[in-house]
């Protein structure tokens, strides 16, 4: 399979990276984050998450950071939505795109979201269906597609029931993601394939977290089987609650690095997004995760 010429990626530092964050992010902050992201070329951004404030309160703010950031041609601003309560709120705010979620673990679907996969799938039906129904596009996410804290190396078969599931209601992309970070190529490779039994080549991407320095190349052996779709987060931010140890998701910087290295089209301006790393870290107080952008970075003239 030849290297895609052209990649997409996915910015989830706004929601899947912020969620986990202890300390309150002002919403201008968020919004402030965004704008800096979309000028640096990104054109897919998941924004916020439509859950109860009491699970995620990092994200009670989520009808005032959609309704307060501008929105440019040809961005598309996504959202999580996780039941049909979420569903009906986000609405309000016109997102482009919302986000179900379901694991590959039975152990990970019950400490995350309290029920079985199958119940999960349940839950999101009729939210598949009203956001079709409504003109938005649906993507899933599928985690612990490789590990899970709990119940340890996840079966290929996992992986293709799930996305099995996931057909089944409707949605239409998957995201496989390496939740807890544990993942190698060739493990990634296998549960790629497995979702590819069910969805198309660009009705999939990656979402790797870097918990033992395997998210590149685990992107890598993504990109040689023809994967063209990544999930990344700005200055590696975010992690996983139900995982100990768990780190952040790739660094979108060093994706953007590897990328531009091997001659791939990204749309995406490196210093610019290099900047935008730079100030979300700062306010957080804390060093970018990411290894380029703190590189790049430090290579500027004083």
């Amino acid at each position: 399979m030849p290297i895609p010429t052209r990649v997409k990626l996915v910015e989830v530092g706004p929601r899947d990276g912020l969620q986990n964050e202890k300390s309150p992010v002002p919403t201008a902050i968020k919004i402030e984050l965004v704008h800096r992201l979309q000028a640096a070329g990104l054109k897919e951004i998941e924004v916020t998450s439509f859950v109860s404030p009491k699970w995620v309160p990092q994200m009670a703010d989520n009808v005032d950071v959609m309704a307060g950031i501008t929105r440019l041609p040809g961005v598309r601003y996504s959202v999580l939505t996780p039941n049909l309560q979420g569903f009906e709120a986000a609405l309000k705010t016109k997102p482009d795109e919302i986000v179900v979620f379901a694991s590959a673990s039975e152990a990970f679907s019950q400490k995350n979201i309290n029920c079985s996969i199958a119940q999960s799938i349940e839950r999101f039906a009729p939210v598949v269906d009203a956001a079709r129904a409504a003109g938005i596009y649906v993507r899933g996410a599928m985690s612990c597609t490789v590990g899970c804290p709990y119940e340890g190396e996840i079966a290929p078969e996992r992986v293709s029931y799930l996305a099995g599931l996931m057909r089944g209601i409707g949605v239409q992309h998957v995201g496989v993601a390496d939740t807890i970070g544990v993942g190698t190529p060739l493990k990634v490779q296998r549960a790629m394939e497995a979702a590819l039994k069910h969805y198309e080549l660009g009705e999939v991407s990656g979402h790797f977290h870097d918990t033992y320095g395997q998210a590149l190349a685990n992107t890598l052996i993504c990109l040689q089987m023809g994967v063209w779709q990544f999930d990344t987060s700005v200055a590696g931010l975010g992690g996983c609650p139900y995982a100990k140890g768990a780190t952040g998701n790739v660094a979108t910087e060093d994706v953007v690095y590897l990328l531009h290295g091997m001659g791939i089209d990204t749309g995406i301006d490196l210093d610019e997004l290099i900047d935008a790393g730079q100030f979300i870290s700062d306010f957080l107080g804390r060093p970018t995760n990411s290894r380029a952008g703190k590189a790049l970075f430090n290579k500027r003239p004083a």
